[in-house]
């Protein structure tokens, strides 16, 4: 006598419909951004933190909605206080197809990508100065909070906004 097998279709169905949902999700190319206070250079750092690489685009950042009056202080003479430093990059340079030139005052960069690949980074430094009369040569998170990072490829763009941590996530939506 053969032995008795027992199929358990609801088991069977659950295995199906998860295999199913695994082959479904899409592929995303996001992008996390932070800042960090660091006297007397600042850093913002943009990573791939998606699954897979993000061609020809471009990263604005724009610090001008910030709660502080945020600014770029880049020289010496000029709308910043006390220490100042021009923008540098300090990693991921061999992603950039450009970057615009800040002037000091300015609250606005433009990053143009030529390729990140997944887990990669760009970071640069530059001093940041807020103008609302706090202490004007250290930003803290919530003085940050609502600056912005705009993401743009093949005539679409999407925005975040940085949050009171200091972070934000820019969807930048399936590859």
């Amino acid at each position: 006598m053969a032995p008795r097998v027992t199929i358990n279709r609801a088991a069977g169905c659950a295995a199906a419909f998860m295999f199913t949902a695994i082959l479904a999700t899409s592929a995303n190319a996001d992008i996390s951004v932070r800042f960090d206070e660091g006297a007397p250079k600042d850093r913002f750092t943009f990573e791939n933190v998606g699954s897979c690489p993000i061609g020809a685009s471009e990263l604005v950042l724009d610090i001008s909605g910030s709660k502080a009056g945020l600014i770029f202080d880049t020289t010496g003479a000029g709308a910043g206080v006390e220490v100042f430093q021009p923008l540098e990059i300090v990693s991921g340079a061999q992603s950039l197809a450009a970057i615009t030139k800040v002037k000091d005052g300015d609250n606005a960069v433009t990053l143009s990508i030529a390729e990140l690949q997944p887990g990669a980074k760009i970071a640069f430094t530059i001093d940041v100065d807020d103008t609302a009369g706090g202490r004007e040569i250290t930003v803290s998170g919530s003085e940050i909070e609502g600056a912005s990072v705009t993401f743009s490829n093949n005539g679409k763009s999407v925005t975040a906004a940085l949050s009171s941590g200091a972070t934000a996530l820019v969807k930048t939506g399936a590859c």
